[in-house]
């Protein structure tokens, strides 16, 4: 083939013949430009890396690889296994440096072997080193949170079923495909388990057990450059069954002692030709990994060679397979990457993908560890900060969000670029822009920034406004929910309650009376209510204090009351109009995506069912807001998804006021505590959320707010910087936030609200709901709004469930 015809293989993975025709291109330059641009269509500019700690569990092994030094004999070793406290103690060093993974390296079934790991496993109380291995790979699990990925060698579909409860992935090399390699003179002679028909039916039985795999071939072992070929191959029809998640591409390194000692190590060429080859022939889809500490020069040509990550890097325990080559330095390696063009990401030892199908490949008694550890992408949650928690972030997430916001012109993107330009972004555009960090962060910040002072100039606005939670007792049992109360409910924050009418207008007076233009009310969906009962709270609201813009009612409660009314959504939002009601709340969106609701909300509105209720409300005059609460079970393409159903929506019925992203506050969320969610998204997330609704959304919304009792008052700011123009509501008392852990206040009063936005260079501007300059009474109120008497919220009494 010409090298003109490499391009051929871009469309399409290539056939045997056209496989083993890359052996005849010699310089692997040759091959490099199809093999990056495959890697770039399958995984942009992004290079992965799992932070991890080793822990060699045992180096005793029945086989006798002829190049390898980690297995030991008996005589050589004080102990034939680590004591579980030893692991313990090793996996702890590696929690406290940050690490997601703990990679058991081990021999393959030596007590096949040696006597001393027979009776060292009895005296463990173990009849195998797989029976032990469980063991330790569960304490280690439970007692630190590091995922388990293990290495035991040759296993059976028994031996996967039972591991993947204590290990979201596993590996084995092939090696090579190459059988003469056993025979006497061969590297693997004297070896069992290298057989290659052996390794592959392993793989094979993987598949049936449903768990994600590493494999990959060892470069310079006395294969040839055909052979190679035939392994990848050989792997790539085993990986059909999808369970395959890398393969790594690693040169032989000859070590003293060894049989191999003296054996030729292949040029670094030769293991560039060997990954341009594997992506050639895997495709864009399949992660390519090169171990960085093995390779004798710029690491820099394994990027342009094609490979997408480096594999697992440890700041605490060295490369016990290779003791001679230290890993680099975390810093040093993403200082490389980025030389190159590229960023550095944290993955899991599960990449992305099964992550998002975890029911598929990822035990259930797994998913609480993964989601805690993963973010919204599927990758690893870098830092500690979560939406409405005290505890601030970590250094290097601090850094990160520093650093990108202080806007350094740089070109724009495509996606960024389009959507300046006015151009619609497609779905998978948008996705790949809630993955970026550094550079492609900063560029998305700056771009959204500067669209916000096109669009609404610096002026940044707030709304005096009281939220009236006027019940919590609920008849929906949503996921996410610590906020409803009901008999199954009582361990949640507080009691039930229901605020009866005297109360609900003291409210409204005395927010009246402290400069409030709005009331926000919303609640349970409590089983006496009807649709009288929300135009009863209409009307007396607005038999408090006449002027008062009513702002209430979601989407859920709207079609709650016309069902118990018996009347079309229509009619009854007329009704509610012609009782007071001024705007709708956008709330109860969650995530537009039945996929993601079915699982947080399975008995609520579907997508379709809340945007027709938010459609028909704008066509008869009632403004809404839009939300989304995100961070929970939901991926980047749902976020995608949902950004563009908000804007189509607001094509037909331009009815919206503004987007309102809301980060999922997680520490009383049921959903949370029974392990089926994250702990809401990352802090690089959530300022991302806000800069690329800006993006996507324009020029059809122009008010982006962000959530401060979300954010809290360090981080909320910053948002200002991303696209963000309006700071939401005073709020006065905050009760959903609160219920579901978050600790930010119930109340920002307007000179705080104009303290932040002048400390950020923006200009404060006091708004009303419907986003017009409030009324100067307004002002004058709230400058001497005397102290917020405590409100009441009457206990309902069990059983009695009547509206008062």
């Amino acid at each position: 083939m010409r090298r003109s015809d490499w391009r051929l293989l871009l469309g399409q993975r290539p056939d045997a013949g056209q496989a083993h025709a890359l052996a005849a291109v010699e310089d692997w330059r040759e091959l490099a430009p199809a093999a990056a641009q495959l890697r770039d269509v399958g995984w942009g500019r992004q290079l992965s890396y799992s932070r991890k700690v080793f822990v060699p569990l045992t180096q005793l092994c029945r086989d006798v690889c002829h190049y390898c030094t980690f297995a030991q004999s008996p005589r050589r070793l004080q102990a034939a296994y680590l004591q579980p406290e030893e692991v313990l103690e090793i996996a702890r060093r590696g929690a406290d440096a940050g690490c997601k993974e703990v990679l058991f390296t081990l021999g393959d079934k030596p007590e096949l072997r040696y006597r001393a790991a027979r009776q060292a496993l009895q005296t463990l109380g173990f009849d195998s080193t797989l029976d032990y291995l469980a063991h330790v790979a569960g304490r280690v699990l439970r007692e630190t949170g590091l995922l388990p990925h293990l290495n035991p060698g040759l296993l059976e579909l028994k031996d996967y079923q039972k591991l993947r409860q204590v290990a979201p992935s596993m590996g084995i090399m092939l090696e090579s495909s190459a059988t003469r390699l056993c025979g006497r003179g061969g590297a693997h002679f004297g070896s069992p388990d290298k057989w290659p028909a052996r390794r592959l039916a392993c793989l094979q039985a993987a598949a049936e057990a449903g768990v994600p795999m590493t494999s990959g071939i060892l470069v310079g072992i006395g294969e040839t450059r055909a052979e190679r070929i035939d392994a990848l191959l050989a792997l790539r029809e085993v990986a059909a069954a999808g369970h395959v998640q890398e393969i790594i591409i690693q040169n032989f390194r000859a070590k003293p002692g060894t049989v191999m000692s003296g054996a030729a190590e292949p040029t670094m060429a030769e293991l560039c030709w060997s990954i341009a080859a594997a992506r050639c022939i895997f495709g864009p889809d399949m992660s390519i990994q090169a171990p960085p500490n093995l390779f004798a020069g710029d690491i820099r040509q394994l990027i342009d060679a094609g490979i997408n990550d480096w594999g697992g890097i440890s700041p605490v325990t060295q490369d016990h397979v290779n003791p001679e080559a230290p890993w680099p330095h975390l810093d040093q390696l993403r200082a490389q990457t980025e030389a190159a063009g590229c960023s550095l990401v944290e993955r899991l030892t599960v990449y992305p993908r099964y992550v998002h199908e975890r029911q598929r490949w990822i035990d259930p008694g797994l998913h609480k560890a993964v989601l805690r550890c993963s973010d919204s992408g599927g990758l690893a949650r870098v830092g500690c900060w979560s939406p409405g928690a005290l505890r601030e972030a970590d250094a290097h997430e601090a850094s990160e969000m520093l650093a990108a916001c202080v806007h350094t012109p740089t070109s724009s993107g495509s996606a960024v670029a389009r959507a300046l330009a006015g151009q619609a972004l497609s779905e998978q555009q948008i996705t790949r822009m809630f993955m970026a960090r550094g550079e492609d962060l900063a560029q998305i910040l700056s771009a959204a920034d500067a669209l916000r002072a096109d669009q609404v100039g610096d002026r940044v606005s707030y709304v005096i406004t009281r939220n009236i939670n006027y019940t919590n007792v609920c008849s929906y049992k949503c996921g996410f929910c610590a906020f409803s109360k009901g008999r199954a409910h009582e361990d949640l924050r507080g009691k039930p309650y229901l605020v009866d009418r005297a109360e609900i207008q003291r409210r409204v007076r005395e927010a009246w009376d402290r400069g409030a233009t709005e009331v926000c009310m919303q609640g349970g969906i409590h089983p006496a209510f009807t649709g009288q009962t929300y135009l009863d709270l209409c009307t007396a609201a607005k038999a408090a204090a006449p002027e008062i813009h009513v702002h209430a009612f979601s989407p859920l409660e709207v079609a709650h009351g016309a069902r118990t009314l018996g009347i079309d959504v229509a009619e009854f939002l007329q009704a509610l109009r012609a009782a007071g009601l001024g705007s709708l709340p956008g709330t109860a969106a969650e995530i537009l995506d039945d996929e993601v609701r079915a699982q947080i909300a399975p008995d609520k509105l579907s997508a379709s069912q809340w945007l027709e209720i938010v459609g028909r409300a704008h066509q008869l005059g009632l403004p809404t807001t839009s939300t989304i609460m995100f961070g929970h079970v939901e991926h980047y393409g749902h976020w995608a998804r949902h950004l563009l159903r908000l804007k189509q929506q607001q094509i037909e019925t331009g009815g919206f006021t503004e987007f309102v992203p809301l980060p999922f506050v997680h520490m009383e969320a049921p959903m949370y505590l029974r392990g089926r969610a994250r702990p809401g998204p990352s802090l690089r997330e959530t300022v991302l959320m806000h800069a690329v609704a800006r993006l996507v959304l324009a020029p059809h919304f122009h008010n982006i707010q962000v959530s401060w009792t979300k954010l809290g008052t360090r981080w909320a700011p910053y948002c200002l910087g991303a696209g963000v123009n309006d700071l939401g509501g005073t709020l006065m008392n905050e009760s959903i936030s609160r219920a579901a852990g978050a600790s930010h206040g119930q109340e920002l009063e307007p000179a705080a609200m104009e303290a932040l936005i002048h400390a950020a260079g923006r200009v404060p501007w006091q708004r009303s709901t419907l986003y017009q300059a409030a009324d100067p009474a307004s002002r004058a109120r709230a400058q001497q709004a005397p102290p917020l008497v405590e409100p009441i919220n009457a206990p309902v009494a069990p059983g009695a469930l009547r509206v008062a």
